[in-house]
């Protein structure tokens, strides 16, 4: 049998390290919370792939343990916003419930809701080269309100397309198959397995 794998994730987030091993912890591989009052990367990055590239070298760089280095860059995109809040939809407004007020003001009065979560990863080592990156995508629209208390961030008012839920609607398995940092992951763990067992 393999030795477990386990991989420092670099972010403040504690929900994103739970939400990660719950998909993780069956193949072996195990996130760990990073353990650093001095991870404070500048995500000046215009793609969500060049701020977890951001992320994981940062990550790499305060950790002084560790061999493995992971972290992630998501957000919602909505289409008439012209894909805001984007990269900027941590800091679109001061808290979570400030963050969903101030989207759904903003399309209080269109009809055009359709939106996508994007979720970025990036893998390097404790050098901070770059191993392995991967994107996951889910698209849906925006709801007239909120639903849902599972998940965290905008997953209140993100209509899941094809399922009816919004993203706090659904179970964690249910997530965790159909959300945008389920199928990065998915990935990610694929070529993990193949290439640092």
């Amino acid at each position: 049998m393999a030795d477990k794998i386990y991989i420092t994730l670099g972010t403040s987030n504690p929900h994103k390290v739970f939400e990660i091993n719950k998909i993780a912890n069956p193949f072996d591989i195990e996130f760990l919370p990073l353990k650093s009052d001095n991870f404070d990367p500048d995500e000046n990055g215009e793609t969500f792939e060049e701020n977890a590239k951001i992320k994981a070298m940062e990550a790499a760089k305060v950790s002084g343990e560790g061999k493995y280095f992971m972290a992630d860059d998501s957000g919602l995109c909505v289409d008439y916003l012209n894909g805001a809040p984007g990269i900027h939809s941590a800091r679109y407004a001061e808290t979570p419930d400030k963050r969903i007020e101030k989207l759904l003001f903003n399309l209080k009065d269109d009809k055009k809701r359709s939106a996508h979560f994007v979720c970025a990863l990036c893998l390097t080592d404790d050098k901070g080269n770059i191993l392995h990156t991967e994107k996951g995508i889910v698209s849906g629209k925006i709801a007239l309100s909120k639903k849902g208390t599972n998940g965290f961030g905008y997953d209140p008012v993100f209509l899941v397309d094809g399922v009816g839920k919004t993203m706090a609607e659904l179970s964690e398995d249910e997530k965790n198959t159909l959300s945008h940092r389920g199928q990065a992951l998915s990935n990610m763990i694929k070529w993990i397995k193949i290439n640092l067992n």
